[in-house]
């Protein structure tokens, strides 16, 4: 693996300073990631519908929970990268960052929509990414409940679930009159957010609430056509950035740039129904 100079990478980043990722590199990043969502699939489903999950709130004010199956997926997958790729960077949601040497890091989110997960509801899912100084470079979301695995980056753009797969696709949509619209909560964030939202979904066909990183599953397997968020950590968006792009969508911030480091987040499957969303929330 080496550094370059100038180099033009698809994704969210654009030119830049780069880092050269070689084929054995892509195979066992790929292959790493499918250990670490085995790995996590074992601690999520060991918990989910089941025992006690030692909720505690990590807010003051307000509500934002962490269980036992967070802590112990994401200390399965860190195992896993312990053994497989030891002189990668981490960033995980709920043990902070570790450096590494290689410079990749590896950026988790062990149970993305715990809300979800706390209530029994199978819309959360496992966030896996892989990022360089220029972006991200590779994504998977995993639903270990409904064992669905989207994965994009490295010349992929699946879904599996069991024996079953095909690749993903997004979905022709010409306009906001004909789109389904998702997000998380209906309040989305700070005011001028859910003002910018609802101007939005105002122009929608549907608007649906409630899925965390499944909504940016389902946009990129064709289901739905637009995903607006605000409020993300880059934890919650370079997954799906990664699957997202893969299938044929994109995924910027309310101006219209990069957001793999979090914050709002507009993703969309047709660049027609990103543009009408992308002119409406730059007012916000």
């Amino acid at each position: 693996m080496t550094r370059s100079g100038k180099c033009d990478l698809p994704g969210p980043s654009g030119p830049g300073i780069c880092i050269l990722i070689t084929d054995s590199t892509k195979a066992e990043i790929i292959a790493t990631a499918h250990a670490m969502a085995d790995a996590a699939r074992i601690e999520t489903l060991r918990h989910f519908r089941g025992g006690a999950l030692g909720v505690e709130n990590k807010l003051s004010k307000g509500f934002d929970p962490v269980t036992v199956a967070d802590r112990a997926a994401e200390t399965a997958m860190r195992a896993v990268l312990a053994e497989r790729r030891p002189n990668d960077g981490i960033m995980g949601e709920e043990f902070g960052a570790t450096p590494g040497t290689t410079g990749l890091t590896w950026v988790l989110d062990p149970i993305d929509g715990t809300r979800g997960y706390l209530s029994g509801t199978p819309t959360w899912g496992v966030l896996i990414s892989v990022q360089t100084d220029d972006g991200v470079a590779f994504g998977m979301i995993d639903q270990p409940f409904t064992a669905e695995r989207f994965v994009g980056g490295f010349g992929l753009a699946d879904w599996s679930r069991h024996d079953a797969q095909r690749k993903l696709a997004v979905r022709p949509c010409v306009g906001l009159a004909q789109a389904i619209l998702f997000t998380t909560f209906p309040e989305i964030g700070q005011p001028a957010d859910a003002a910018g939202f609802q101007a939005v979904a105002k122009q929608v066909q549907l608007v649906r609430y409630g899925m965390d990183c499944y909504a940016y599953a389902l946009l990129a397997l064709g289901q739905i056509d637009l995903v607006i968020e605000a409020g993300l950590q880059n934890y919650d968006v370079q997954a799906p950035i990664a699957v997202i792009e893969a299938a044929g969508g994109l995924v910027t911030d309310w101006q219209g740039g990069p957001c793999w480091q979090g914050g709002r987040v507009l993703a969309a499957g047709d660049p027609r129904a990103h543009a009408a969303a992308l002119a409406i929330l730059k007012d916000y």
